[in-house]
């Protein structure tokens, strides 16, 4: 068995905003709630190969990992894959963006499956990557909805 989710949410700000500030990985910890710290270990053009620290869990643990993630604007997608797999067999991420009525639309989709010895099956880390993104989504939203907001942005296409 894999894993996969896709998750989206609409984010009432231009897209140049929403694609300057969700790659800025640098500046994660301040547009994501879980992540405590972002080491950038590479830039080579558009790859970025970065140690990505979360918050501790309910347990204290704190979890770690490098991952690359290549942007590429003219396409408005990025794809992303952990480099250090941590329980995962894989992990592979793509973001993709487009203008819509009202704002600009992100997706994220993840395809993913989970070691045999991980704590956790697919199924279970299926649905925990679900809520999570929801969650995280709606967080980014807000923050770029207010940069927008602070700037006088407003979406680029009319409703």
């Amino acid at each position: 068995m894999t894993g996969h989710t896709q998750n989206e949410i609409t984010i009432g700000a231009p897209l140049d905003l929403v694609w300057d500030m969700t790659n800025d990985v640098a500046n994660w910890p301040q547009l994501f709630s879980e992540y405590a710290s972002v080491d950038i270990l590479s830039e080579e053009g558009g790859k970025t190969t970065f140690r990505l620290t979360m918050h501790p869990d309910d347990n204290g643990t704190v979890w770690s990992w490098v991952s690359e993630r290549e942007a590429d604007r003219d396409t408005l997608t990025v794809r992303a894959r952990r480099v250090e797999t941590g329980p995962f067999a894989y992990m592979n991420i793509r973001w993709q963006y487009g203008e819509v009525p009202g704002g600009t639309r992100m997706v994220w989709t993840q395809d993913f499956s989970m070691k045999p010895d991980a704590p956790v099956d697919d199924s279970w880390m299926t649905d925990n990557i679900n809520r999570n993104s929801k969650v995280q989504m709606a967080l980014i939203r807000d923050r770029i909805e207010k940069a927008a907001a602070e700037q006088g942005l407003t979406p680029g296409l009319a409703d």
